[in-house]
């Protein structure tokens, strides 16, 4: 197939937005933001990165319950606002798109990545297996978070609706609500995590309506061509298990995300980096309820995105450790060019290096 009749490099819709390609860049924690607070050296690093068609940023939390790692992002205060500006400026100046993830990790958390006054809050008092890394001391434990009450719940719900407003007034194209991976909308809609027994806990219909509420008050505060949604059928990060109404569950969200007219689902399969599979028939399932935009991801590369755009299996396709370590990748894609490799160790340390040093083509064919 010849370059002019890619799929992936010609130009794409998102609801309004005309994105210059089918690439998305997934997005990717960094813990680069220093007081959960974004800054300039993020301008840069997202800005070199524009030629992406769609920028999905990294989780950012819409409460400071939610910010359970090391040096995230936050999206609730007049100074994240600020910082945010300096990111979105930045991609719209090269003529990108970039919309905000927003990712409240629950249970997934540690105090000591907390700042003051914040604590660790989920569906149930259940505590996740595993260790989480703090920058005071090290890998801990993972402790068990305190259950939140109804009306907390909530209070949630409109401190996403409130994070997505702000997310407008820092230039965001757009929001993705993170109901994957194993933070706290999808701790709702799994039963390892949510053992409540009000109205978000017990039937898939009760698990999914946190997720369900939240994208509600969102597309009724910015509008639903503004709103995407993240989901990971049989994932097991966060220490979630696989349930046994699970491919019930994300045909109903499916569908009732289709009746909200949420302008994309963003289906995640972890397979490509150990996890389970998700059915080829689950997501053919989902197409069918879903009929806006379906953004696939999950470790692909240019020949295998291509043929998911060219048999209609997806529309836009995620790209996310090739980002990392080549700010051009899309360039790279289209001249069949080596990738730079990543280097992991840097992956989630603050400054420069790692994170904003990676070479263009050019630069690095100079170097050479």
């Amino acid at each position: 197939m010849s370059q002019t009749q890619s799929l992936l490099f010609l130009p794409a819709r998102l609801g309004g937005i005309a994105l210059k390609n089918h690439v998305v860049m997934a997005p990717l924690t960094r813990s680069r933001a220093l007081g959960n607070v974004p800054n300039a050296l993020m301008a840069t690093y997202y800005g070199q990165r524009a030629g992406a068609g769609l920028i999905i940023t990294e989780g950012t939390s819409p409460a400071a319950n939610g910010l359970g790692y090391s040096r995230i992002p936050g999206l609730y205060s007049p100074a994240q606002v600020a910082g945010w500006k300096l990111v979105t400026d930045a991609v719209h100046a090269k003529g990108g798109h970039i919309f905000v993830q927003l990712m409240h990790t629950g249970r997934i958390s540690h105090p000591l990545n907390l700042p003051a006054g914040a604590e660790m809050v989920a569906p149930s008092a259940l505590a996740a297996a595993g260790e989480m890394w703090t920058d005071q001391e090290q890998m801990q434990p993972q402790p068990t978070p305190r259950a939140l009450t109804t009306a907390e719940v909530k209070e949630l719900v409109q401190q996403h609706v409130q994070s997505a407003r702000l997310a407008i007034e820092a230039g965001f194209d757009g929001v993705e609500l993170h109901g994957a991976n194993g933070y706290l909308i999808e701790q709702f809609l799994n039963p390892a995590a949510n053992q409540r027994t009000d109205e978000y806990g017990g039937s898939l219909e009760n698990r999914s309506r946190f997720a369900l509420e939240v994208a509600a008050g969102v597309v009724a505060a910015i509008g639903a061509e503004r709103v995407g949604i993240r989901l990971s059928p049989y994932s097991q990060a966060g220490d979630l298990k696989p349930f046994d109404d699970l491919d019930a569950q994300y045909l109903y969200l499916a569908e009732q995300l289709q009746q909200l007219g949420l302008v994309y689902l963003h289906l995640v399969d972890h397979s490509s980096m150990g996890g389970a599979k998700v059915p080829t028939e689950l997501v053919a399932g989902i197409r069918e309820r879903f009929t806006n935009t379906l953004i696939l991801s999950g470790g692909y590369d240019k020949p295998r995105a291509e043929a998911d755009l060219q048999s209609g299996k997806g529309d836009l396709i995620t790209f996310g450790r090739p980002f990392i370590s080549n700010p051009d990748l899309v360039a790279r894609m289209q001249q069949d060019a080596e990738l730079a490799q990543p280097n992991p160790d840097l992956f989630y340390t603050p400054g420069p290096e790692g994170y904003t040093d990676y070479p263009v083509l050019a630069q690095a064919k100079a170097k050479a």
